[in-house]
């Protein structure tokens, strides 16, 4: 059955990366496409393209890789504060990898014009709690995050769910939440 509504690619959260990681046995990483297009990248490391079937790769290197390597590499992604990139088959029906992708060198990000789902879940700030820091401003690739008139606005529609959010707000007054279909 094929899905054509859906993206190839879609967000998620770190945990939910890792989740999909841990229902796998098998892993190969290669380089990011992007990364090697662009000759560098000011937030990574290059080998951040995980699968978990032996599939074409956009980048070189593909190599089979063991658990530790993928701990690896979840690791440094959530250090970096890489975005996850599930993406799936060409019938859009069983997840084969993913992208760990930044705003230095991804062209997802340098070409807005690219389609990806937004993942499962959406942020939801404590307004009472929140100080208006504006560290999570800083932290969204989305541009979901801005400051307007001293205080934080959210402007949730831009939310693709990936956390990055919550991984800086001092005041822990940053949730992850089911989104509404």
């Amino acid at each position: 059955m094929d899905l054509p509504d859906r993206a190839m690619h879609y967000v998620c959260t770190m945990d939910e990366a890792r989740q999909l990681v841990e229902a796998e046995t098998e892993y190969w990483v290669s380089n990011c496409g992007c990364r090697e297009a662009r000759g560098r990248c000011a937030r990574s490391r290059h080998d951040v393209c995980l699968m978990f079937v032996d599939v074409d790769a956009s980048g070189s290197g593909k190599r089979r890789i063991d658990r530790g390597e993928v701990e690896r590499i979840l690791g440094d992604a959530g250090a970096c504060r890489l975005v996850a990139r599930p993406f799936r088959n060409a019938e859009r029906t069983l997840v084969e990898g993913i992208c760990f992708c930044c705003d230095d060198c991804c062209e997802y990000f340098l070409t807005p014009g690219e389609k990806c789902d937004k993942g499962a879940l959406i942020e939801r700030t404590d307004a009472e709690a929140c100080t208006d820091c504006a560290l999570c401003v800083d932290s969204c690739y989305f541009d979901a995050r801005r400051v307007f008139e001293g205080a934080l606005d959210v402007l949730r529609e831009r939310c693709h769910g990936c956390g990055l959010c919550i991984d800086v707000c001092p005041e822990a007054c940053v949730t992850m939440v089911q989104r509404e279909s």
